[in-house]
């Protein structure tokens, strides 16, 4: 296996992002794609990545493959990558990541791989009533808005408006999104609603590093689903669970 990028962004910003909810991870290195799936460790978010074929100058992979990391020793060799560094993943005949990094001198790290015994996780199959796409910085400015008055975010969305909402002891804070500034699509014939972690949804917004836009998926006390993808480079997506108030 030999795979190398010229825009290291794309693998180096993924991990640092992943590495906030999961910390060991397995990647499956299909002829297709570098591809996970994980959960967290108390089982409220998963996140998927793919990171495609086309991505890379460079992709030898002769045949399936999977590896297992420490996302927090991978993040911080990745975070040595410059900009315009050439980086390339080999995996070594000692069972090792080799990860070289060329720009102006040629840097050079190994990292053990490790075993993994939990079982393979499967994405769920979830079927939502609505699907907003938003600017990433519209979608971010509103949860930091909710930050500073609760610990979790109310959606609320139909055909025509979408509707981000928080009520601590003393604030309340609500955005209102109207879909002639952004793309609703929408299978809800009424106000669909649900709540949300704002300390989980903090650590999923950095795929705004990634992609310009948001996909965001949800139902009625649901769970929720972001997706950021870039055309034939990367796709980053998580599902968070939903927080069920008893009455």
């Amino acid at each position: 296996m030999r795979l190398t990028l010229a825009e290291p962004k794309y693998l180096r910003d993924s991990v640092i992002i992943i590495s906030e909810l999961v910390n060991e991870v397995r990647f499956k290195i299909t002829p297709n794609a570098v591809e996970l799936v994980a959960m967290d460790p108390a089982n409220v978010a998963m996140v998927i990545y793919k990171i495609f074929s086309s991505c890379f100058t460079e992709y030898d992979v002769k045949k399936g493959t999977e590896i297992a990391i420490n996302l927090s020793n991978l993040k911080q060799i990745l975070k040595r990558a410059n900009p315009t560094d050439i980086l390339t993943l080999e995996l070594t005949s000692d069972n090792k990541l080799q990860i070289q990094m060329k720009g102006t001198s040629v840097r050079t790290f190994s990292m053990p791989l490790i075993e993994i015994e939990e079982k393979e996780q499967k994405i769920p199959d979830l079927n939502f009533a609505i699907t907003i796409t938003l600017p990433c910085a519209v979608f971010n400015s509103a949860i930091e808005d909710v930050d500073i008055v609760a610990e979790s975010v109310t959606f609320l969305g139909d055909e025509k408006k979408f509707v981000i909402q928080a009520e601590g002891d003393l604030n309340k804070a609500r955005i209102e999104i109207k879909g002639d500034d952004t793309q609703i699509v929408t299978k809800a014939k009424e106000m669909v609603k649900a709540k949300y972690s704002i300390e989980y949804l903090k650590k999923m917004l950095g795929g705004s590093k990634l992609a310009d836009k948001v996909d965001i998926s949800f139902n009625k006390d649901y769970p929720l689903k972001l997706e950021y993808k870039v055309v034939d480079r990367v796709m980053l997506g998580f599902i968070l669970a939903p927080r069920v108030e008893s009455d």
